[in-house]
């Protein structure tokens, strides 16, 4: 009947989450959501598919969120990691401290004793690491300044988790009838929600019963140790399990370390998360990270959307029905209270206003310790089941509205305001003109300036980065900030007198808006734009602008020197390169007409490459008889047609 059951549940897990993520993707809302509605929908409270049982899946399904933490560890090589010093410890350090404290004294004034007020500020304190990296990554945002510094305020936050467990046990408070011990068995309650299945069990070093300094030796010496196995046994094992080329066997290493790390550093009492994180940055460096990273992906995001639903499905509505106003007022103090000390650290740390409104609102929940740090308070008496349970109810309800928060911010605050980045600082007076003004300085920007330079041409650059605008001074290229949306910077720029204007930008609906304005205002101007993707180049083909794929004459060079490895003469590759190059700015045109209907889409993009693939055959044959690849007339016929402009 047990394994019965665990299918039973199996099944009902990947169910939900089957049919609920599509859902919530082609809705927009994206995988997280989708998970935790589809935990709300077979919870208790739901359809009633699974009971209170079902709650110890989340301390199983936990494991997800160290796996994440081994494969964010991979990503970072130490060096990078000692670089982002300062926001770990400066920005993490000081939102962790300043939220502790405004959230305590809000306690404070409700008449709570000041050891309860801590424990529920430190842990309130606390942001969700497996939501808001997992949305992050989901949207691309990882390696932007706000996924930046939101990963370095959770890998603080995880960190801290170690001395909140410590000193826990001394806030006890004593209470009428109770010891300060462990007798009033609150955190063995199995009924609400996330709590159940978080009792903390006394730790192997805790059944030593070893002076305190021993203990911090014990646990130091496991830290060190991770570090020297991962440097000096994990890589040969490795090795020897690589050789095998067996590729279920490399799964298999990989599972058996982030298990035997997660269960040690549980064994003296310290985060699994946080020790899988460590090896994993140990094993940065390493020629096996990306085979470890994508074998581990898949057990990564189906625990993960476990967890999710299981977070979900703790959500306790019979609570919130009887105190709709307490847990409200809860939810709604909490992430304001957390998005404006956020909002107000990033803009200490010098976050641009659309980097801190992601930074802010991703931030603004409450996260998965918080189960486990109010399952511990109570079981050390630091406070009470009644005053935990309406606060578990709130975290999960703020987890739960987290993507929502980041959809209200990216749909409505970002396109009011979080453009305006550039409007923080005056843009520059600019002092020359040029037949040409290249809006944005990136790689692609860069190259096209640099190329034109050195013929002679040296055009004006606008660019609203204002980091990137210093360090293009300091090189001595002439650059000015400014948003070249606005039709008064591009008429200082020259855009009267100019002929061309580059669009370099790579964000899509920045670049449709520079297109707009100076098509409005300058129509006379010739203006050619930079697509990251073909879906980016048929946006752009139909404003009219000359399109170009940034990445498709790399492409066909790439292709030229593989055919020549392959003993291809040059002429041929030559002479197929500006053939293809031109049947491809064809296409672009031709399918950019039928994108919105697909199937006529897929038709012309058949008989596309039907067409150019019998084309460069028939050439191929035919230039193989004859040496007349650079014959002067045929040459300058095709170099002509290799330079028409794309769009």
């Amino acid at each position: 009947m047990h394994g019965e059951e665990f299918f039973r549940q199996a099944l009902l897990y990947l169910a939900a989450a089957v049919i609920a993520v599509p859902i919530a993707k082609r809705l927009g809302l994206g995988s997280v959501l989708g998970y935790l509605l589809a935990g709300i929908a077979i919870g208790p409270f739901g359809f009633g598919l699974i009971g209170e049982e079902g709650q110890d899946v989340m301390h199983f399904a936990e494991f997800g969120v160290v796996m994440m933490l081994f494969i964010v560890g991979l990503e970072l090589q130490p060096s990078l990691l000692w670089r982002m010093r300062t926001p770990i410890l400066g920005l993490g350090g000081a939102q962790v401290s300043i939220t502790t404290l405004a959230i305590m004294g809000i306690a404070l004034s409700f008449g709570l004793a000041w050891q309860s007020s801590l424990a529920i500020g430190l842990t309130l304190a606390l942001s969700s690491t497996a939501i808001v990296l997992q949305t992050l990554n989901e949207k691309g945002l990882m390696k932007s300044e706000a996924g930046q510094s939101s990963f370095a305020v959770l890998l603080f936050q995880d960190i801290a988790v170690i001395p909140m467990l410590a000193i826990f046990p001394v806030l006890a408070v004593v209470r009428p009838g109770h010891g300060t011990g462990h007798g009033d068995g609150h955190g063995s309650d199995g009924g609400h929600g996330a709590e159940a299945g978080h009792a903390t069990p006394e730790t192997w070093l805790e059944s030593l019963a070893l002076p305190g300094w021993a203990e911090t030796l014990v646990v130091l010496g496991t830290v060190f140790a991770i570090i020297l196995a991962g440097q000096f046994l994990l890589r040969p094992v490795l090795r020897i399990v690589a050789s095998t080329r067996m590729r279920e066997t490399f799964t298999a290493a990989a599972l058996l370390i982030v298990i035997s790390i997660a269960l040690l550093m549980t064994k003296v009492g310290l985060s699994p998360a946080l020790g899988t994180f460590l090896a994993g940055v140990v094993l940065a460096n390493s020629e096996y990270r990306h085979e470890l990273e994508s074998d581990l992906d898949p057990f990564k995001g189906i625990l993960l959307g476990i967890f999710f639903i299981a977070v979900g499905a703790s959500i306790d509505f019979a609570l919130v029905a009887g105190n709709p106003g307490m847990i409200a007022g809860i939810v709604v103090g909490l992430i304001l209270i957390k998005l404006i000390i956020l909002f107000i650290l990033g803009k200490v740390f010098k976050l641009g206003l659309d980097q801190n409104l992601i930074f802010s609102f991703g931030l603004a929940q409450g996260g998965e310790f918080a189960f486990v740090l109010f399952s511990f308070a109570n079981q050390s008496n630091v406070l009470t089941k009644d005053e935990t349970a309406p606060l578990i109810a709130a975290v999960a309800l703020t987890m739960a509205l987290t993507p929502l928060l980041m959809i209200f911010n990216e749909k409505v605050l970002q396109p009011r305001f979080g453009t305006k980045r550039a409007e923080d600082r005056e843009a520059d007076i600019i002092d020359h003109e040029s037949a040409v003004i290249v809006a944005g300085f990136g790689d692609f920007g860069g190259t096209v300036v640099r190329f034109l330079r050195n013929n002679g041409v040296v055009p004006v650059v606008l660019e609203n980065d204002s980091e990137r605008i210093e360090l293009l001074r300091r090189m001595g290229l002439r650059s000015y900030y400014g948003d070249a949306r606005r039709p008064e910077l591009l008429h200082a720029a020259g855009a009267d007198e100019a002929k061309v204007l580059l669009v370099a930008i790579a964000n899509l609906e920045e670049a449709q808006a520079i297109i707009a304005s100076a098509q409005k205002h300058f129509p006379h101007l010739t203006i050619y734009a930079r697509s990251g993707s073909w879906k980016d180049a048929f946006a752009l083909v139909k404003t009219g602008a000359k399109t170009y794929r940034h990445n498709a004459d790399t492409a066909l060079r790439v292709g030229q020197h593989i055919l020549k490895g392959l003993g291809l003469r040059a002429h041929q590759l030559h002479r197929a390169a500006n053939r293809f190059r031109v049947h491809d700015d064809e296409a672009l045109i031709e399918l950019a007409k039928e994108v919105t209907d697909e199937s006529a889409y897929v038709s012309a993009a058949r008989k596309r490459i039907e067409s150019l693939e019998k084309v460069m055959l028939d050439e191929h044959g035919s230039v193989e008889d004859m040496d007349a690849g650079w014959d002067a007339k045929p040459l300058r016929e095709e170099f002509a047609d290799g330079e028409k402009p794309r769009g």
